[in-house]
């Protein structure tokens, strides 16, 4: 194994997050890896700077479905190498393993990353699939005193899990400052980098054996998808799941009347929610109003958009009217936009009267403008709100609960652009490594009220993955009541995490069930 040495004074911090953590009453344990680590003075102090490698242990034990569940957490670095064998960056993660299982060879783990590009891993990481979650109301708004709480719903009785933050997002850094920065920000070149750093790993932590599952929010969806073919076909790790939670587009095509009509669903169900809707579609249940207004969108909405500015003016004005009718807008709105209202616009009209805009990614989330004059909302209201109740809450977790002591600050959202977004394969990369491997299996899970990656593009993008047809049997759809973190919902949150945790049981297969078709 490569190692690099730590600086002596990376070294005494982490000594002295051992010391910290032995008076700490959660986590019941914490110690830095070696002797050597423990040794340093107290007195030195921390330095504003990554160590390649590091490791601080933690341990820690919840309840989930009313039974106990012990866990080891490890948080540190694991470095990244060029193709010289020179390290150029490290990577920080976060590693949850349930401590009374025997045999990990037939215990899944789940490898999980956020997206952005540029966003750390810590939404899913405290809000969603791990054993600690934030200190949110019902409907996902923050509260104080900020910080997090045990997670009754976390996946981690069925899988162990480890977050990953990807080169300047977290505490993740690029180390050498004459490397490339396109060997770590583009499509392509961040799955390569990161299915290298997988492979470590698997390999450190003796999990080969063990059934392998990705996960990926937005445009970690990207990133996953991306890195099943490159794992499976360079570095030869075949993966049982992916799950996909408000997938992009992966790469697929969908300009002019597909991409202008696929936001109508999306647009239903927000009107719905905030009760604009006319009379007899609002009385109605979301699920099934939804699934009318997807049937109009692919069998008159798309047609009627392809014919252009040559639809007849009476079809023009009566597809205005059902649009109109479905999306809480104004006739003369919708034909003012010649039947393809924008998503921003839509953000900002929808409530105009009332003086509020409504969320990008989570359109539940309400915004009050400078002016209610306009084409689009001043701000992002459920951003806003989101950095409001993570940023405190995962500082205050890594630091002072898992003891994981350095001046470095967490980037939220970190520099890693440019970004180069050419040959987006991603969509096509995760079928042909589903076509190769029979074991390999897709959830996708989508909010209703997210306007950034609709539920219903996430729909195509599932059709379309693979035009055949014959892998649509290891493909399921989720929706959810909630927006682009669907999980900040309470009720979502534990419906979810089900999902998942029924998709990871139907994706291991027995002892001796062999991979063929």
């Amino acid at each position: 194994m490569r190692k690099v040495q730590l600086s002596a004074v990376l070294l005494a911090s982490l000594w002295l997050a051992s010391a910290h953590a032995q008076e700490a009453a959660r986590p019941a344990e914490a110690a830095v890896s070696t002797p050597a680590e423990r040794a340093r003075p107290a007195s030195a102090p921390a330095e504003r700077q990554l160590a390649a490698e590091s490791v601080v242990h933690a341990t820690g034990q919840l309840a989930i479905k009313g039974k106990p569940v012990p866990y080891k957490v490890s948080t540190g670095t694991q470095p990244v190498w060029d193709k010289d064998g020179k390290v150029v960056a490290s990577l920080f993660y976060t590693y949850y393993q349930r401590t009374d299982v025997a045999n990990k060879d037939l215990r899944p783990l789940v490898m999980s990353f956020n997206g952005g590009p540029g966003s750390a891993s810590v939404w899913m990481h405290i809000a969603y699939t791990g054993p600690k979650v934030l200190n949110i109301d019902a409907e996902g708004y923050p509260v104080q005193p900020y910080g997090v709480k045990d997670n009754p719903h976390s996946i981690l009785d069925v899988a162990d899990i480890v977050y990953i933050d990807p080169v300047n997002t977290g505490f993740s850094r690029q180390l050498d400052a004459k490397a490339d920065r396109k060997f770590f920000f583009g499509v392509n070149a961040d799955i390569a980098y990161l299915a290298e750093w997988l492979g470590t790993f698997v390999s450190r932590q003796g999990r080969w054996q063990s059934p392998k599952y990705l996960i990926g929010e937005s445009y970690g969806t990207n990133r996953v998808s991306g890195l099943a073919k490159e794992l499976q076909n360079n570095h030869w790790m075949y993966l049982n799941g992916v799950i996909l939670v408000s997938p992009t587009g992966l790469g697929i095509k969908r300009d002019g009347p597909v991409r202008d009509a696929l936001s109508l669903p999306y647009y239903a169900a927000t009107a719905w929610h905030h009760k604009v809707l006319p009379a007899d579609l609002q009385q109605r249940d979301l699920t099934p109003l939804l699934a009318e207004v997807e049937a109009f969108t692919v069998g008159e909405m798309i047609p009627a958009l392809a014919k252009g500015g040559f639809i007849e003016a009476d079809q023009r004005k009566a597809m205005a009217a059902k649009i109109a009718r479905y999306s809480g807008l104004s006739e003369t709105t919708v034909l003012q936009h010649n039947l393809a209202v924008p998503p921003s616009y839509f953000w900002k009209d929808l409530l105009r009267t009332r003086g509020q805009t409504v969320g990008r990614l989570d359109s539940r989330y309400l915004g009050i403008d400078r002016v209610d004059a306009g084409s689009a909302p001043d701000y992002n209201a459920e951003l806003t709100s989101w950095l409001h109740s993570f940023t405190p809450a995962i500082n205050h977790y890594l630091r002072e609960t898992l003891k994981y002591k350095t001046d470095l600050k967490y980037n939220m959202f970190g520099p890693v652009h440019p970004w180069d977004n050419s040959d987006d394969q991603t969509g096509e990369n995760l079928r042909l490594a589903m076509a190769q491997n029979p074991y390999l299996r897709l959830l996708v899970q989508s909010g209703y009220y997210d306007g950034a990656t609709t539920y219903f593009d996430a729909k195509y993008t599932m059709w379309q993955l693979d035009p055949s047809g014959r892998l649509k049997d290891r493909m399921d759809f989720k929706g959810y009541r909630s927006g682009h973190m669907m999980y900040l919902r309470s009720e979502d949150l534990a419906s979810s995490n089900e999902h998942i945790r029924a998709f990871i049981k139907q994706a291991t297969p027995a002892p001796g069930q062999a991979a063929k078709y």
